[in-house]
């Protein structure tokens, strides 16, 4: 039995897919029928149809197209770039009968041809007589487009072939000119059938030095010093991934408010705000619900605004500390807590409350905690990567996979931010916001310093990055 029913060409404009088609239709029992699934032809430019069906037919249902490439005796395929019919896409990539092949190119010379090929107006070449002369005018703007419209349709790619347990066929630009690397696709194939030479019709264009094809080579030059194709500015991210976390979330009763909270910040002074809220309208704001509940909620609120509240990293962090880990009280984490102070030799006093527990010996033992955190939310520690200090990041981003917030409040400007998100709601007579409950024994202001500032940007440093947060004595 055949591995493959059919096979598609990830490529893009000016990436040598048209050459490597022409090779691919050379072999006995390999068919390619151009970019069939580009929205503005089907196949190529000036043809009304591929394999009898025309381009009204196939807009209406792409599949049906699908359906007759599958249907021819030789392997048949296509080329697909990232801007055609994206309703064709999932079907291919969830189709392990799909053989997958991706052509690359360097982006800045995928991006110098196609300026090129405008320029003089020629997209292929079969004779060199004919070949046009011209440069390219680089401009910055687009090359940043056109290399983040590639490299995001190429992780996307990799992402799905990764989660689906697929891999595909790579090939580079440069390979196409090598007869043992098309013999070796046919192979992958399953075809077989081999070439003794690649095929000669088309002809490279701009085989010339890039500095030769570019009008503004210097400015190119200069502009791509400040890309970092490396991404080496990037900040590593192993926590994670968490739920939206429904359940959690609560929705007032009598105003189109739907509270979603974020542990570690002022959780419970806003749930107070919004049950005095409706408790002066009459109701009592819901929790613990289902999403079907939510939804129900949803379409019941017409016009409702989903909220949630950021808190700076530091402040958020010693709270947690305070509230969770040092705290010998109900409600804090007593088996996390012992497992800190035995693995991870934090230095927790038996009780805070102990007056030989003073400002130095809580520095020391939160300096430590921050200094956990940061293997912890990278998944290097046999400890839960709890709510109650994940990320703020990924928090909203498991928000996001029910439902995005409408607005992301500051701890600090909240009881402002509350009473304008009620006014917009609505409400006349909103309520005032009650005190978030004091860090004991200590406060931050008293143990604040340069390194602890530095210790938790290690650890929240894309909450940071994210949400613009600076120091916190500055804030």
């Amino acid at each position: 039995m055949a591995q493959f029913d059919y096979f598609v060409v990830f490529a893009e404009m000016r990436t040598g897919s048209n050459f490597l088609e022409s090779n691919l239709n050379a072999f006995d029992g390999i068919a390619c029928h151009g970019e069939a699934f580009n929205p503005h032809f089907i196949g190529y430019p000036n043809v009304d149809h591929i394999l009898e069906v025309d381009q009204a037919t196939r807009d209406a249902d792409p599949k049906h197209l699908l359906r007759a490439i599958k249907k021819t005796p030789e392997l048949s395929g296509f080329r697909y770039f990232h801007n055609h019919d994206e309703r064709i896409f999932d079907h291919i990539m969830n189709d392990p009968k799909c053989a997958k092949i991706v052509l690359t190119r360097n982006p800045v010379d995928s991006y110098v041809s196609w300026k090129i090929a405008i320029a003089t107006g020629q997209w292929k070449l079969t004779d060199a007589k004919a070949r046009k002369d011209g440069k390219a005018e680089f401009v910055a703007d687009e090359f940043a487009a056109h290399l983040s419209d590639l490299q995001a349709f190429q992780v996307r790619l990799l992402n799905r072939l990764q989660v689906s347990g697929q891999t595909a066929f790579y090939i580079a630009y440069e390979d196409l000119q090598n007869v043992d690397v098309m013999n070796g696709l046919s192979k992958w194939l399953g075809v077989g059938t081999e070439l003794e030479a690649l095929d000669k019709n088309l002809k490279v264009q701009n085989p010339s030095a890039l500095s030769d094809k570019v009008s503004n080579f210097g400015q190119m030059t200069e502009a791509l010093s400040g890309l970092d194709p490396f991404n080496l500015t990037r900040t590593p991210n192993f926590e994670p991934r968490r739920g939206a976390a429904v359940p959690t979330y609560f929705a007032s009763e009598t105003s189109p408010l739907l509270y979603l909270p974020i542990r570690g910040g002022p959780v419970d002074p806003v749930v107070h705000w919004l049950r005095l809220l409706d408790k002066g309208r009459g109701g009592q704001p819901g929790s613990k619900l289902s999403q079907n509940d939510l939804r129900d909620w949803m379409r019941a609120h017409s016009g409702h605004r989903a909220f949630s509240v950021l808190r700076h990293p530091l402040a958020r962090a010693h709270a947690v500390f305070c509230h969770r880990i040092l705290s010998i009280e109900k409600g804090s984490y007593g088996g996390i807590r012992s497992t800190l102070a035995k693995r991870y030799k934090l230095p927790l006093p038996a009780d805070p409350h102990d007056p030989s527990y003073d400002k130095t010996a809580h520095r020391d033992a939160f300096v430590a905690f921050l200094k956990f955190l940061k293997p912890n939310l990278a998944g290097q520690t046999a400890v839960r990567v709890d709510p109650d200090w994940a990320s703020q990041v990924k928090i909203v981003e498991g928000f996001a996979e029910f439902v995005l917030p409408d607005r992301l409040m500051r701890h600090d400007t909240l009881a402002h931010e509350l009473a304008e998100l009620s006014a917009m709601a609505g409400i006349t007579s909103a309520p005032a916001l009650p005190d978030t409950t004091p860090d004991r024994p200590y406060a931050l202001s008293d143990i604040y310093d340069a390194e602890i500032e530095r210790l938790v940007r290690n650890a929240y440093g894309r909450d940071y990055l994210m949400f613009g947060f600076e120091d916190w004595q500055s804030g």
